[in-house]
């Protein structure tokens, strides 16, 4: 069941009474990447997925986006359903909205997961690849930007290896509006930098990145890991850049061993 908050489509999954952890989906795909994580969690913790503006059951307004935007989507989040003390748990843009979150206000979480992300802003060649895929989607149109895109988000064997999986989520995106994709590649050049951050994250937290991730090499999530006081970097063996989909299985269970060790329970 959906919950419409603030105009975004929001998931709910689980008894609100338990430890709220929130899923925050990466681009160019929706709530649903992040489902098996919640069917698996969603027992023990209250589990909240959305759809950032733009993508998926989202509106996408003037599509006009900050990253900035999309952070307040996510305090107005926790503020709105009330959740207390939640865990953050964002994928590649998700990452950098969860970034951004507790950078402004670390003491709302208990702890962070980042999965296939960055801290460092754009640079000026990623700023101008960012201005050739909206170039692209203007010249060529949304669905082929977003073909090539998320093919080269998993590793060539997952592919084939999820199969209808794989088919069913690339065909989610391609629905995907060009207005919204475009503005979140324009949210994307333009957010900060919050690599100087990481060294005075209090909370734990814990990385993931896939071995043959092409978009955020694993030697850049083991800087920010070196970077974090209280943290733990994990690589998943042969996938690419969406982890969780890709291996559910031992992202789940690392994840899992992280909450029960890192975030208290409520009783």
């Amino acid at each position: 069941m959906n919950i419409i908050k603030n105009k975004l489509d929001i998931f709910p999954k689980g008894d609100t009474a338990n430890q709220p952890v929130i899923f925050i989906h990466g681009f160019p795909f929706d709530h649903n990447m992040w489902n098996n994580q919640i069917d698996e969690l969603s027992s023990n913790y209250f589990c909240v997925s959305y759809d950032i503006r733009g993508l998926g059951q989202s509106p996408v307004a003037d599509g006009q986006y900050t990253m900035e935007m999309f952070t307040d989507d996510v305090l107005d989040i926790i503020e709105k359903q009330k959740l207390y003390k939640p865990v953050l748990c964002g994928l590649s843009m998700g990452g950098y909205i969860a970034q951004r979150a507790v950078e402004r206000n670390e003491n709302l979480f208990s702890a962070l997961i980042l999965c296939d992300t960055k801290s460092a802003a754009d640079n000026n060649d990623a700023k101008i690849k960012r201005a050739e895929g909206i170039k692209k989607i203007n010249e060529l149109g949304v669905k082929r930007f977003v073909e090539e895109f998320i093919s080269n988000c998993f590793a060539e064997e997952s592919i084939s290896k999820l199969g209808e999986v794989y088919k069913e989520t690339l065909n989610r995106s391609l629905n995907f509006s060009a207005e919204g994709i475009k503005g979140c590649l324009l949210a994307m050049a333009g957010r900060t930098d919050t690599t100087e951050f990481l060294s005075e994250i209090k909370i734990p937290v814990l990385l993931i990145c896939g071995e043959k991730d092409k978009l955020t090499p694993r030697h850049i999530m083991e800087e920010m890991a070196n970077s974090i006081t209280d943290s733990e970097f994990h690589t998943i063996p042969n996938v690419g850049h969406i982890t969780p989909l890709e291996n559910p299985n031992t992202v789940n269970k690392i994840i899992k061993d992280f909450l029960s060790r890192k975030v208290k329970l409520k009783s």
